[in-house]
């Protein structure tokens, strides 16, 4: 893990990030855009992500937090070219988006959180770079952190490994 590279988008959201992370993978990739391999990676969670989504849905609703859903619940169903600023795209909402790079967010009273998918091509190869930043906004968030973050640095890597 390392911080945010300097070369991403989502870099510009880091300063004061309670809680960064970033994970590299080189996949097979024909030019595909970073749209495409974030779609790519959402549809091929792992079942036991998808099964701790429901477990952390299921408790934190209870605590007046929001049930976010599955990583790979897509409503409708879109081609990564379909995908605006703005919408919606399982779980979290689009905030930028070009060839090289994508960024999600979910914001809700505690918690601002921001994943970024960052392709960089190389012939018929490309290192994806996967980064989040979280920012913190009351101790409530912090606790949520504390028992999020260290699962989170499981997930990424093993959802990354499927591609």
């Amino acid at each position: 893990m390392d911080g945010i590279p300097s070369f991403t988008e989502l870099y510009r959201y880091s300063d004061n990030a309670y809680f960064a992370d970033n994970y590299t993978k080189e996949i097979d990739c024909q030019g595909e855009s970073a749209m495409e391999v974030y779609l790519r990676v959402m549809n091929s969670t792992p079942d036991w992500v998808n099964k701790l989504m429901k477990i952390r849905n299921e408790v934190v609703s209870r605590m007046g937090l929001k049930h976010l859903g599955n990583l790979d619940d897509f409503y409708p169903k879109k081609t990564a070219d379909d995908y605006q600023i703005g919408d919606k795209v399982g779980i979290f909402e689009m905030i930028y988006k070009s060839h090289s790079e994508v960024i999600m967010e979910d914001r809700d009273k505690h918690l601002d959180v921001k994943l970024s998918f960052f392709v960089e091509p190389h012939g018929d190869k490309a290192l994806v770079t996967a980064s989040s930043v979280v920012h913190v906004k009351n101790n409530f968030g912090k606790v949520y952190m504390f028992f999020v973050g260290p699962v989170h640095k499981i997930i990424v890597p093993a959802t990354l490994k499927k591609l």
